[in-house]
């Protein structure tokens, strides 16, 4: 969000008026000054944030090796002390620490009942209840039962399942119910599409998967193609009951609960997983072709769990909201991570997340209301909606409002700069907002993809907390770098974590080299046991990207970093994503989209560069209310969205609206698009154009709007 701090207000009683509130805010200050140094020590928070979090140990030409300085934290000594060394012993030493505290929770629904709309047509809405919640010692129990169940069923140890669910409690406690028996669970993203599904089945050759009920009557059409499937267990809807039929005969559909019943009726022995037996096939998801299958070992989903241990603060009454696919490693080990900690997760989905989500009842509360989580993990994507949410918010608030608003974060911003918070601020203008969260929220984890400074610094001004972003892969099981949550700094990843190495590679042809002044730079390649075992059935890419030496088992990123005084890294490019233009400059397409996405009028963007060309070109998914709003300011008469995507001069303004912004946020002049195609189709993982994780796949973009790109170059 871009603050004007000397922006005139449109009247001159809104001018009058925030000018009273600036000298008596100043007035207010000088007073209270005293008060806020004693009690806050800024001095404290700068020099935390300044300390150094690690340190090159090792350095040669062309590569230098950083390792994080932290020592182990209390829970990660407790991992070591109570021999914790597979997902398996971790969910049994958590019940025994924890046995009858909170630990799964999901929320009711009552019922779902038609509520009119103001247009007199007829949504369908959640009428909804508490949260319920199974203990520590219960949700071990309900593991055993699982995997007794599953043995019930004929599942033999070490043999793949597959998961294919969306995320609730049942998919966490299944994939415990896999662990005791040593099974890999192959983890696939519930937005792939019917091919994709069918690649990571068959490739893996499971005979059973598990799925949800909202997505079981997708295998009508993938069991066509996945010859081995023979049994499919589905996780219950509260309200529906599931319809059997239609699906290719001889394949035994089974519910949870009637698993659970086998496994109470039955009686196995557990067959508990070593720490190099593999936890977890993750199927990636696919920016760059094909989705390949990351094995992660125990050992592997261990180290991370530990690493986050170390960097993620956890107290005595916090609450996570599980909300992100937890086939994504990061979400996984988050909430794995919870659960060692004792912080109780109570699940959620975008559909009723808030008070006005589009399945909670008017008048009703979302979960955040009902759960008042104190910790969330999101997703850039996520965190962008939000900040624009804010800022189109404050923009239709009036002249008071907006103007009184835009001075509060200018005040705010300037105060954090220096150390101090502004409680009383925060109580009067910004505790609505973060009320919509529950109002008790105090961490956001953001990975997956880049968080954009400017909405790094809005959400930790608008929101009240800490924005804690960090870098990883699937392949490092998500742990690389994660921020200090003393760092007061944005548009960085933080220092390695602890166990982890990190190292920088010369890339020449980039001009990346660690003899760059100021800081060293190179291919950003990771170490340590957090690395995962390959790919599966794919020794060439595994022998490709993954490195053995000196004991250590690295992986090549293909991103570029920076490393700053302090040990931080800042990401500054992907050798995928750079194009030389025919001038001779290098651009980061991934870096512009980052800053360009932030604009008010881009939902979405994939910027294309030709070689043999001196400009940029970009597709756009347009923000429709903003659009008009362009329209409007142009003169032009009302159109609907599709004329207007269509239209020279529409497609013209937008050229200067992303030129305008992309000087603001530092972006050179021949980064910056100087054509674009308006897309009238939102971008989503069905339609193959966004990941499961909403990285935009930049080769299949480019395929389906190739036509279109071919026109922007010849105009």
């Amino acid at each position: 969000m871009f603050i004007d701090e000397n922006e005139t207000p449109e009247t001159w009683w809104v001018s009058a008026v925030l000018k009273t509130i600036k000298a008596v805010t100043l007035v207010f200050d000088i007073l209270t000054f005293p008060i806020h140094l004693i009690v806050q020590r800024p001095w404290r928070k700068r020099a935390l944030s300044r300390r150094i979090k690690a340190r090159i140990t090792q350095s040669s030409p062309g590569c230098v090796t950083v390792r994080s300085v932290s020592s182990p934290g209390e829970l990660h000594v407790r991992l070591v002390r109570d021999g914790v060394l597979t997902m398996e012993s971790m969910l049994r030493a958590a019940a025994q620490r924890w046995g009858s505290r909170r630990c799964l929770g999901t929320r009711t629904v009552l019922s779902e009942e038609d509520e009119p709309q103001p247009n007199g047509r007829l949504f369908k809405k959640f009428k909804m209840g508490d949260y319920v919640w199974r203990t520590y010692t219960e949700v071990e129990a309900e593991a055993r039962q699982f995997a007794s169940g599953l043995r019930a069923l004929g599942c033999a140890p070490r043999a793949n399942i597959a998961m294919f669910a969306e995320t609730r409690a049942e998919w966490m406690l299944a994939a415990h119910g896999c662990f005791k028996l040593s099974i890999p669970v192959v983890t696939i993203y519930a937005t792939l599409g019917d091919e994709a599904i069918a690649h990571g089945i068959n490739e893996t050759e499971v005979s059973t998967v598990i799925t949800t009920h909202d997505l079981l009557p997708k295998f009508k059409k993938i069991l066509a193609k996945t010859p081995k499937v023979d049994t499919i267990i589905y996780m219950e809807d509260q309200l529906q009951t599931i319809d059997r039929e239609g699906y290719k005969p001889g394949i035994r559909i089974v519910g949870y609960k009637e698993v659970i019943q086998k496994g109470i009726n039955a009686s196995f022995e557990a067959v508990p997983p070593a720490p190099t037996d593999t936890a977890i096939i993750m199927y990636t998801s696919g920016s760059t072709g094909v989705p390949k299958g990351v094995i992660l070992s125990h050992r592997n989903m261990l180290a991370t769990l530990k690493a986050f241990a170390d960097v993620v603060p956890i107290y005595e009454d916090d609450m996570l909201m599980g909300f992100l696919p937890l086939a994504h490693v990061f979400e996984l080990l988050a909430e794995s991570l919870c659960i060692i900690g004792g912080v109780p997760i109570g699940y959620s989905t975008p559909l009723t997340m808030l008070d006005s989500s589009s399945k909670i009842m008017k008048g009703t509360s979302g979960d955040a209301t009902v759960l008042k989580p104190t910790c969330m993990t999101t997703v850039p994507l996520i965190m962008d909606r939000i900040s624009k949410g804010i800022t189109d918010k404050v923009s239709r608030s009036g002249p008071f409002a907006s103007a009184f608003f835009r001075w509060a974060y200018s005040y705010k911003q300037t105060w954090m700069r220096r150390g101090y918070d502004t409680p009383i601020l925060n109580r009067i203008m910004f505790s609505k907002i973060l009320g919509l969260l529950g109002g008790r929220l105090r961490l956001l984890l953001a990975g997956g993809a880049p968080l954009a400074p400017d909405t790094h610094q809005q959400l930790r001004i608008c929101l009240c907390c800490d924005v804690v972003a960090g870098y990883g892969l699937t392949e490092t099981t998500s742990a690389a770098t994660v921020m200090d949550a003393h760092d007061r700094s944005t548009g960085r990843v933080g220092a390695p974590s602890p166990g982890t190495a990190l190292r920088l590679l010369d890339w020449a042809e980039g001009g990346y080299r660690v003899a760059n002044r100021p800081f060293p730079q190179g291919e950003i390649v990771i170490g340590g046991d957090c690395v995962a075992e390959g790919y599966y059935k794919n020794p060439e890419k595994t022998r490709e990207e993954f490195i053995e030496e000196d004991g250590i088992r690295w992986f090549r990123s293909g991103d570029i970093g920076e490393l700053h005084h302090d040990g931080c890294i800042k990401i500054i490019d992907r050798k995928k994503d750079l194009v030389k233009l025919q001038a001779g400059e290098y651009v980061s397409l991934g870096k512009v989209e980052a800053e360009l996405k932030t604009c008010p009028i881009v939902e979405n963007i994939c910027v294309y560069g030709d070689s043999s060309k001196t400009y940029t070109v970009a597709l756009v998914v347009p923000n429709p209310r903003h659009l008009a709003e362009l329209a409007a300011r142009l003169g032009l008469p009302d159109r609907d969205f599709d004329q207007l995507c269509h239209n020279t001069a529409v497609e013209k303004a937008v050229v200067k609206e992303l030129a305008d912004h992309a000087r603001k946020c530092g972006l050179e002049k021949f980064e910056v698009p100087a054509a674009v195609k308006l897309c009238t189709e939102v971008w989503s993982p069905d339609m193959g154009l966004v990941t499961a994780a909403f990285k935009i796949k930049r080769k299949d973009i480019q395929e389906r709007y190739k036509e279109d790109i071919k026109r922007m170059y010849a105009s």
